[in-house]
């Protein structure tokens, strides 16, 4: 047995590497909740989620005042009994963004552990499919940066051999997409993979309209374009274009995914791991998406998403944002366009606890 004999929840703040901006938002700071558990066996693991600017407080709130105090006793060997156990603890709140960010920094600190105690990385421990995943890059394409910004940007990727680029759009006028968007199709040619994010800013009939404009363009995929919950919306779009639909950073339960996939409303299936409430819930959306035959890549957070992209058999790329070098030792590791998944037992990630300690706000 490897009874949980203390759980601490502490938040840090970290500052963002640089300006990112899309069609609603900006990416203020990335607000870090952690779970730090110990268990009788003499093992320790580390689990974490974010927000991007708001709420981390109200996550660390429901952390400290109801969720980890349940886990003292628990045997962290038994994942599913504690993910289920300790989500439905507080059924008045148990489906949303709050409680998702909640469990899921629990839920990897107990894979954390699963993954120490059989001495294997979470690559292996997840599904152990590949070792190495492709690249694509989001940090060039801000819908602030300039048309040249966006061009030198994916050129800079494309010479590091990474085979995608996204790039934001949401601009006023089609035409100002458009324009971006041509600009570095142009400059980076017909093989490099082109992928567009609205940030669910847009109506059904001017996504409708977007798409339009944008088939010529051949892109890999149309990210977001309308609200999460309108299912309907998307499955309608999706039959409206040849482009694939790209949906999943906002959603935060499997059964939203199984709605969509359902529906035939997405192409692509972008889980979050920190917003889907943890890696039990991830694996569980990614094999619902492949018995669909759909593709995985998910949003942000590429220093876990590396291993567990590599774990299974439809996944197929992690995104570029990098935002935890100020409190790791080290980076995820780049060959030729592809994210190398760790090997060290555990999640893989070497954190600094003299930098990480000095940020705790609360």
């Amino acid at each position: 047995m490897s009874i949980i004999t203390s759980a601490e929840a502490f938040l840090i703040d970290i500052q963002v590497e640089t300006v990112r901006t899309d069609s609603v938002q900006a990416f203020l700071k990335q607000e870090t909740p952690f779970v730090r558990i110990k268990t009788s066996d003499g093992l320790e693991g580390i689990g974490y989620s974010y927000t991007i600017g708001t709420g981390g407080t109200a996550v660390l709130a429901l952390l400290r005042d109801y969720l980890v105090p349940k886990l003292i006793g628990m045997d962290s060997q038994h994942v599913e009994k504690v993910w289920n156990e300790i989500y439905y603890s507080t059924r008045a709140t148990e489906t949303g963004a709050i409680s998702s960010l909640a469990m899921a920094a629990i839920d990897t600190a107990i894979w954390d552990l699963k993954c120490k105690r059989a001495n294997q990385p979470l690559a292996v421990a997840a599904g152990g499919f590949r070792d190495r995943v492709p690249l694509y890059d989001t940090e060039g394409g801000w819908l602030h940066l300039s048309t040249e910004q966006l061009v030198a940007g994916a050129l800079a990727s494309k010479k590091k051999g990474w085979p995608g680029v996204k790039v934001k759009v949401g601009k006023p006028n089609v035409y100002e997409d458009v324009e971006r968007l041509t600009a570095v199709r142009d400059s980076v040619g017909s093989s490099m993979h082109l992928m567009v994010d609205a940030n669910t800013s847009f109506t059904l009939a001017e996504a409708k309209r977007r798409a339009k404009a944008f088939e010529p363009l051949d892109l890999f995929w149309f990210e977001e374009p309308l609200s999460a919950d309108d299912v309907t919306g998307h499955a309608v779009l999706a039959k409206s274009t040849s482009i694939p639909i790209a949906v999943g950073e906002t959603m935060y339960s499997p059964m939203q995914f199984q709605q969509y996939l359902h529906q035939g409303a997405a192409g692509i299936i972008q889980v979050d791991v920190a917003r889907v409430g943890g890696i039990t819930p991830w694996l569980k959306v990614a094999h619902l998406a492949e018995s669909f035959n759909v593709k995985v890549c998910p949003h942000f957070l590429m220093e876990i998403h590396v291993s567990l992209t590599a774990a299974i058999p439809n996944g197929l790329y992690v995104e570029h944002i990098p935002q935890l070098r100020g409190i790791t030792k080290s980076e995820i590791k780049i060959e030729n366009g592809f994210a190398i998944a760790p090997t060290t037992p555990g999640l893989g990630i070497d954190w600094d606890f003299s930098k990480i300690d000095g940020m705790r706000i609360s």
